[in-house]
């Protein structure tokens, strides 16, 4: 018999833009020095928890999480944040200037990916994840983890818009009552 996988989400730690509040897709930050204490302390939460199968985003910021956590995942370029395009590097207030109504996951991003193209990307990620067996672990970024977990229950990108993330925070995906036919958010921002 077969067990379902159990899928832990890990944001990474804090950046210098993810802490002044800028739209960090594929610009490639280091980590702040609280971003990596909170990184090994990601590691002291995940402590005693065999994982399967490791993954992480190709971006150093995640990476480094990991390596901190006391991880060595494989890199899966569908879990790279969502490319901001036009937005890079912008505060949600300098978007709502230019375009008031912008809403990344409704709109996508000038430049940047369209929700179309993210939840293709998703899919094909989330796909290959409810494939796997035991426990899983994806070190990646606050709006494509947000992405992957509306995914995972079957719903519209846009849910993501109302499912806020903190920096090095877990979150995990399940299924209810056991079946991969119902799948479920058990764990979300912790």
């Amino acid at each position: 018999m077969s067990v379902l996988p159990t899928v832990y989400l890990a944001r990474h730690g804090e950046t210098e833009w993810s802490k002044s509040g800028q739209h960090t897709g594929r610009t490639d930050l280091p980590l702040t020095r609280p971003g990596e204490e909170s990184a090994r302390q990601l590691g002291k939460r995940l402590a005693g928890i065999t994982f399967e199968h490791l993954f992480t985003s190709p971006l150093s910021r995640a990476r480094r999480t990991a390596e901190l956590a006391g991880f060595t995942p494989v890199v899966n370029p569908d879990l790279l944040e969502w490319n901001y395009g036009d937005f890079e590097g912008l505060k949600s207030a300098e978007i709502a200037a230019k375009k008031p109504d912008w809403n990344l996951f409704r709109d996508g991003a000038p430049g940047g990916e369209t929700p179309e193209e993210v939840a293709a990307r998703v899919d094909r990620l989330v796909t290959k994840l409810k494939g796997l067996n035991g426990n899983v672990i994806c070190f990646a970024h606050g709006h494509i983890l947000r992405v992957i977990a509306a995914r995972w229950i079957g719903h519209p990108v846009m849910l993501a818009d109302s499912m806020l993330l903190d920096t090095a925070t877990l979150s995990v995906l399940s299924f209810n009552h056991h079946h991969l036919t119902e799948p479920a958010i058990k764990v979300w921002n912790s």
